[in-house]
């Protein structure tokens, strides 16, 4: 990345001139724009010159063979609204501007915009208004369309890029969103399959639709992981999905399957009244905050002696899925949080909904795809640290899974 710019403060006050408002520097005609025009118009005669190979009026230019021939307006889609131009021309027509290329009328700022706010889950129509109302730029349809569809390159390479060899907790999650399906708007599953990475880096690993869950579909999914190098997996967090604990064991045998604990409690209290929830919560949460197994197993024989008669369905529930619910209390209190809940994934979640929300629904897959794709890339540039206390699980998990845990890793 090039370094920032360094303008004196003799330069600017030459700049600013007359200027005493915000209309005059950002405005429909202000500073910017015209300083925006001028740059343009400046690089694209240097290009000129070093294709050419000589500078305006120069004599080396005399017979040479080609030469400047007039300019030709240009009217230029940017960031910040529509700027004219006047492009230089060669007698030869040789003249392939690097700024602005012919036959393309717009800067990347006006994609970065259109695909900023298609990834929040604006309509075309809204990001057509939008960009008229703030920026003065019309841009169409087709062009929208145009650029966002270039992301579907994207999309498949990522959604088919190598994985590392071995993620220590995986997680995966689902929401719902509107799809239309040979010509009705159906619900469809969008799962998210999220990783931390053994620098405790965040990585989601894939997105997929489903009309219908069961271990066949999951056996896919994870397949497709092996396929992309995907070696091992520690431990793997996930809400109960159905048929997904049989297409881990036969995928990933040696992997721990962790009931997501969050998700356990929010279907417990789905029995309970308002009124009582508040209690029953407190209760539960003695279980998964006991120290050792056999503490949570007192505690869970406890609740089940305050609430079992009145919500015999809760104490089945966590018996039934007991040894699915327990892996956590084998590691340290401080890094539990970080392996019981899907709450990770689920601030990502809450962001590719809210980017499909303003839709409605998606006329195709490929559609619903690029949005979310698009959210996920704004939400991973705030991902800059590993997750907290990870060194403290990694030195847990080189103990727990010495067998597993690659020899030549370099935390």
């Amino acid at each position: 990345m090039a370094a920032p710019v360094s303008i004196k403060d003799e330069i600017l006050d030459e700049l600013l001139g007359e200027s005493k408002s915000a209309e005059d520097l950002f405005g429909k005609d202000g500073l910017l724009k015209n300083l925006s025009k001028r740059l343009m118009e400046r690089l694209l005669e240097a290009e000129m010159t070093a294709h050419l190979g000589y500078s305006k009026h120069d004599s080396d230019g005399v017979n040479s063979g080609n030469s400047r021939n007039g300019k030709t307006k240009k009217t230029v889609k940017t960031g910040n609204g529509d700027i004219q131009i006047s492009v230089p021309r060669d007698r030869e027509s040789e003249f392939e501007p690097a700024l602005i290329s012919k036959r393309v009328n717009r800067l990347s700022g006006v994609n970065d915009n259109v695909l900023s706010l298609y990834s929040k889950g604006m309509t075309v129509r809204d990001i057509q208004a939008h960009l008229l109302e703030v920026y003065g730029t019309e841009v169409s349809r087709d062009l929208i369309s145009t650029i966002t569809d270039a992301v579907l390159e994207d999309v498949k390479a990522w959604r088919c890029r190598p994985l590392d060899e071995v993620y220590p907790i995986v997680f995966i999650d689902g929401f719902v969103a509107k799809c239309r399906l040979d010509g009705h708007v159906e619900n469809r599953t969008v799962y998210v399959i999220f990783g931390i990475n053994l620098n405790g880096e965040k990585d989601v690993l894939g997105l997929y639709l489903g009309a219908s869950e069961g271990a066949k579909y999951w056996l896919s999914v994870l397949t497709e992981l092996k396929n992309r190098g995907l070696k091992d997996i520690f431990i793997l967090c996930a809400d109960g999905l159905k048929g997904l604990p049989e297409a881990v064991e036969a995928t990933f045998p040696k992997a721990t399957f962790q009931t997501c604990v969050v998700h356990m409690v929010r279907h417990s209290l789905n029995y309970v009244p308002y009124t009582e929830r508040k209690a029953v919560a407190a209760d539960l949460k003695k279980i998964y905050h006991a120290d050792t197994v056999e503490l949570a197993e007192q505690a869970l024989d406890d609740f089940e002696l305050t609430w079992g008669d009145k919500y015999a369905a809760i104490v089945r529930s966590w018996r039934n899925n007991w040894e699915k619910i327990i892996p956590f209390l084998d590691f340290p209190k401080e890094i539990r949080s970080a392996i019981y809940t899907t709450n990770i994934i689920e601030s990502l979640n809450r962001t590719l909904r809210k980017s499909v929300k303003n839709r409605g629904h998606f006329s195709t897959e490929d559609g619903l795809m690029k949005v979310l794709y698009l959210a996920i890339k704004g939400a991973s540039k705030k991902w800059t640290m590993p997750i907290r206390d990870w060194k403290l699980a990694l030195n847990h998990f080189a103990i727990m899974f010495e067998d597993r845990f690659p020899k030549n890793f370099l935390p």
